[in-house]
């Protein structure tokens, strides 16, 4: 799926937009038994772009759909600019909203589709004509504005109900998983696009996506949602580089996650005995802000990219496991090994194609090995 019409390539003769601030105080949604959000408190900046983060059923979209007035929260306040307005209807808020389905009518030409929030809010049709054709010329659809929806690729409408979201140049701009539908390329340009007009606007974003890559790409700060609750929120490097709990680690990039037993704690000096005998540092990260002792149950997790793989000789510094190559997989730009160690789940390692690191085939024995500073205990 492709697009001729990219969005306009030049933003410096936009008129910026006031960026509004965002705020939600202890939020709670249930229905029926199940709870949906579950004490979510999170502040937004005026002209920040932050990603709500987390699976399916996370409680992310319904978090977004109470900011946007579509939904009330059972206990909690939800405000825009200092003003509560949790129970304010949706017409009022002055916010934009592009849906995961785009919802256009179908019956309407393009320029109406994205004239629509205009003639709700009684702008006059010669007002609100030239407005729509600039919205629609900023997202590169100029000279499309006579066709119908069903007429345009799935990449064009995702334009369109962008375009329609800010013709009104809202200070806030809501977005439901926008680039779901997209073919893996264009999802990539877009996110781009977005992220570039976002800032020259000004506008304040807050961005849906259970895709950890969409998040790192374009958010200033991520909030990682799990079970309707906040796990984390951070600036995308915070994230990555220091999770602050398993789930996090997991979810943001690829983690191996290794159980463990605390041995010794002396400082900055971790040492855990791993199941299979193995005894290797790591750095404290949760473990310590929770008072972990020594004998205590914990959790390694060392990204794929900062292990080393190394003859299978014993010594050396930082960690040391023995293993065995599981099988090696091509993935263009790098190599991805899968390997097996006792008592261990099955571990994964990548290695730049283009580098000197050692390539070992399949069923060789080696050694794992990482900068004690690369690896978190939980």
């Amino acid at each position: 799926m492709t697009t001729a019409h990219p969005i306009h390539e030049s933003y410096s003769g936009l008129k910026p937009i006031r960026g509004g601030t965002v705020s939600m105080d202890s939020i709670i949604k249930h229905y029926g038994s199940f709870t949906a959000v579950d004490g979510v408190s999170l502040s937004v900046g005026r002209g920040e772009f932050v990603a709500l983060l987390g699976p399916s059923g996370s409680g992310k979209t319904t978090l977004l759909m109470m900011i946007a007035g579509f939904e009330q929260p059972d206990s909690g306040a939800v405000c825009i600019d200092g003003v509560d307005v949790s129970r304010m209807p949706a017409h009022r808020r002055d916010v934009g909203m592009v849906f995961q389905k785009y919802a256009l009518f179908p019956h309407m030409t393009i320029l109406d589709n994205v004239a629509f929030p205009l003639r709700m809010r009684g702008v006059p049709a010669g007002e609100r004509r030239l407005k729509a054709l600039d919205a629609l010329q900023i997202v590169g659809l100029e000279g499309m504005e006579k066709r119908l929806p069903a007429q345009l690729s799935g990449g064009q409408q995702q334009r369109v109900a962008l375009a329609r979201a800010i013709v009104y140049r809202p200070p806030v701009l809501l977005m439901d998983e926008p680039l779901g539908a997209l073919d893996k390329k264009l999802r990539e340009r877009m996110q781009i696009e977005i992220k570039h007009l976002q800032e020259s606007l000004g506008v304040t974003v807050i961005y849906v996506t259970h895709d950890q890559e969409e998040a790192l790409t374009m958010a200033d700060r991520i909030a990682v949602m799990n079970r309707g609750r906040l796990e984390q929120v951070g600036t995308p490097a915070e994230l990555y580089e220091r999770p602050a709990n398993p789930f996090v680690a997991g979810f943001i990039g690829e983690t191996n996650l290794l159980d463990g037993e605390l041995v010794a704690a002396a400082g900055q000096e971790w040492e855990l005995r791993l199941a299979g005998g193995a005894v290797v540092r790591g750095t404290p990260a949760a473990a310590a802000r929770h008072g972990a002792a020594v004998g205590a149950r914990v959790r390694l997790a060392v990204r794929p990219e900062r292990i080393e793989l190394a003859p299978a000789t014993p010594g050396g510094t930082g960690a040391m496991v023995a293993a065995t190559v599981a099988d090696v997989i091509y993935a263009g730009p790098t190599l991805i090994y899968l390997l097996r160690a006792d008592g261990l789940p099955e571990m994964t390692v990548r290695v730049p194609v283009q580098s000197d690191a050692m390539k070992p085939a399949r069923g060789e024995a080696v050694s794992l090995t990482w900068d004690p500073a690369n690896a978190l205990v939980y």
